[in-house]
């Protein structure tokens, strides 16, 4: 992370993001407290003329008539108010969220968050919440000090005395919260962090259910949850209480105000330098200058709440520059505008030849890694990356994508140097299936297409190339076949083809495999290869050991400790590379029957 991001610079650049909603808010804020002085003023006259210290110089259908304007202006400004409200904050929390989900993805694929998933999923919710509502309160604020600002004058021209007195508990509440700042920012981090922990765990518990199960471990899993649930809530009432109590005394100062009105007041009643309507005028104005200085206590609280949320937000995106939080974005609240970005945002030029000079990644605190790999691809090629366990084939691969980033040597796409790999493999340039395939709790169809426009017959189309036809016609729901969290109503064998499929329907230029047959059987492994070949422009990089694909392969890679041993084609590798010779002979044992 290059520097801190401030608070203030967030909320400003969310401001700006939405102007026009935020300026409408403003305005009509601004509306509803001129027109609150209307009901002060129609009380001060009411009071004063029955009293009859003051002539009748408005009657009393002219203070009504008063009165009913004022509460429609009043109403009318609360509409802006709602009409403003709700479309700035779902806009920009979007865009917030927005910007933290593209920085994640942009992340190193095979690189883990600097926090758990918990955590993250609380900066999501709760850190994305409260900097929308923050400038929003900001528009109240300013309501309220425009409001405080025509009623000190008002009760300064009435008795100077009397209104010094008044406004001084609200002073001494307004240093109470300016030195009180720090705790709260104290106890929301640590309530929040807390939150963070306890959501990860739960995360940690439905995904290692049958671990637990299996190690008969319910009861202290159980116990440690309760333990960990206990610390938060302790945190969290800390939190919740320290802000209560300063909230309470913001509340109570204009009941002190009150009394000190009433003290003085009725001396000055007695020399006629007060009258019944002016206390009334002053208990009514005191009232939202007390609700101004606890929305000043609040804000400053809030505004410190919001440098730890910031804090948050940008360690989760660790390697993204200071501003990348507040990078205006379009965003698209309605399905019918949004464009499918696999077709418009990846500008695709025929595959030709994908070139590896010097290609070198390290590990951090180790020395393993891969270093000085050297490969060419070639349109329409089926090359086979393979080497003993631990030789770095799916390191390669992760480099080569972009998932882990290389710390030597280059990659060309049509002798074109590719300066971001992660965000240049992409489908329709390339598309890559894992050792281990995620697959979401969703349906079959959904798992495929992850969000893309579905055309006629594709879907079909790229099960079929998986292999897939004959089990979705004994699937009960068909395509719309909910496969469970990560697959679990799956086989092995029908998650990889489910990830392999995935790749087909987006038609990419060049197709990457790490392992995708470990979980099939002989025969459905070689129809997949065989499917996939019938398109002779079809590019294929490989890692496997199987020898169905390895007899498919036009190149094959031995990798050895991070570098290439050797390569050559299967007859020449088979006869003079010892290396090769034990994987061939001596490694692959589950389809040896039928070589």
């Amino acid at each position: 992370m290059e520097k801190k991001l401030p608070a203030w610079k967030v909320v400003w650049a969310i401001i700006r993001f939405r102007p026009g909603f935020w300026i409408l808010n403003f305005f009509s804020m601004m509306m509803l407290m001129l027109f609150l002085q209307v009901p002060g003023l129609v009380m001060r006259q009411f009071f004063d003329t029955v009293s009859g210290v003051a002539s009748a110089d408005f009657g009393l259908w002219t203070l009504m008539a008063f009165l009913v304007i004022g509460e429609m202006v009043r109403i009318a400004a609360i509409f802006g108010l709602i009409v403003t409200h709700v479309p700035f904050w779902v806009h920009t929390m979007t865009l917030l969220r927005r910007n933290l989900l593209k920085h994640i993805l942009r992340r190193p694929g095979a690189s883990a968050l600097p926090d758990s998933p918990g955590e993250a999923t609380s900066r999501f919710r709760g850190d994305v919440f409260e900097i929308p509502l923050f400038a929003l309160w900001l528009n109240d604020l300013m309501g309220l000090i425009l409001f405080s600002i025509i009623a000190i004058v008002i009760m300064v021209r009435i008795n100077p005395l009397v209104t010094l007195v008044a406004i001084i508990p609200f002073i001494i509440v307004g240093l109470i919260s300016n030195r009180a700042s720090r705790k709260v920012e104290h106890y929301r981090r640590e309530s929040r962090r807390h939150t963070g922990i306890v959501t990860g765990f739960i995360g940690e518990l439905f995904g290692a259910a049958q671990a637990i199960k299996v190690a008969s471990a319910e009861g202290d899993v159980i116990s440690h949850f309760r333990s960990l649930n206990k610390e938060r809530r302790l945190v969290a009432i800390k939190d919740v209480l320290f802000n209560e109590f300063l909230h309470s005394i913001f509340r109570n100062t204009s009941t002190i105000g009150t009394g000190v009105i009433l003290i003085l007041a009725g001396r000055s009643m007695r020399l006629g330098e007060f009258t019944v309507g002016d206390f009334a005028l002053f208990v009514f104005y005191l009232d939202f200058i007390g609700e101004l200085t606890a929305f000043m206590g609040l804000l400053v609280a809030r505004y410190k709440q919001i440098g730890v949320s910031v804090e948050r937000m940008q360690r989760l995106m660790e390697g993204a520059s200071s501003d990348a939080l507040i990078e205006p974005e379009p965003i698209f609240l309605r399905e019918d505008v949004v464009e499918d970005p696999s077709q418009s945002q990846v500008e695709v030029t025929e595959f030709e030849q994908l070139t590896v000079s010097n290609l070198g990644y390290t590990f951090p605190g180790t020395s393993k890694g891969i270093k000085e790999i050297n490969l060419t691809l070639s349109r329409g090629f089926f090359t086979v990356i393979t080497g003993m366990n631990g030789s770095g084939k799916t390191t390669l691969l992760r480099v080569l994508l972009g998932l882990l980033p290389h710390s030597t040597g280059e990659i060309r796409w049509n002798g074109i140097l590719v300066k971001n790999p992660g965000d240049f493999f992409v489908p329709p340039r390339a598309a890559y299936t894992s050792q281990i395939p995620r697959l979401f709790s969703d349906t079959l169809e959904s798992n495929i297409l992850m969000g893309r426009p579905a055309k006629d017959g594709e879907v079909l189309k790229a099960l079929h190339l998986a292999v897939m036809d004959q089990d979705i016609a004994n699937f009960e729901h068909g395509l719309a076949t909910m496969v469970g969290p990560k697959g679990v109503k799956l086989s092995g064998g029908q998650i990889q083809r489910t990830a392999a499929a995935r790749m087909f329907v987006r038609d990419p230029e060049l197709l990457v495999f790490d392992d995708l047959s470990s979980a099939l059987d002989v025969e459905t492994e070689r129809s997949l290869w065989e499917r996939v070949f019938d398109n002779e422009d079809k590019t294929c990089l490989v890692v496997s050991h199987r020898k169905a694909a390895l007899r498919q392969a036009d190149h094959i890679i031995v990798l050895k400790d991070g570098k290439i041993y050797s390569q050559g084609t299967l007859d020449d590798l088979l006869g003079s590379c010892s290396e090769f010779q034990k994987i061939w002979y001596g490694k692959e044992t589950r389809d040896s029957v039928t070589a």
